[in-house]
């Protein structure tokens, strides 16, 4: 009998992003379009609370180039969105 296991390999290239401070009415939708004029867009995740499926106002995203997570952190932390500033920096891996 074969086994057959696939793995997911992660390119050494994307680049993780932290993004907090926005406003609870923004959907996925709507962030990831704000940052794929930056580059590619691999995945985005809104945090929210699990009684009450509120945004929790951040969110993790991954960017397919570090380069265009960098030109997405300069041009969009600090600025201003539905009236809050955005901070945006690249992710750190969960401390366990």
């Amino acid at each position: 009998m074969k086994y057959i296991c696939e793995t997911l390999t992660y390119d050494i290239h994307i680049m993780k992003l932290f993004v907090k401070n926005i406003d609870k009415d923004i959907n996925e939708m709507q962030l990831e379009g704000l940052f794929a004029q930056f580059g590619k867009v691999i995945s985005t995740k809104i945090v929210y609370d699990t009684i009450t499926w509120e945004s929790k106002g951040f969110a993790f995203m991954e960017m397919a180039k570090k380069e265009d997570g960098q030109k997405a952190i300069e041009a969009l932390n600090g600025k201003e969105v539905r009236g809050r500033e955005l901070i945006v920096q690249e992710a750190e891996e969960r401390r366990r």
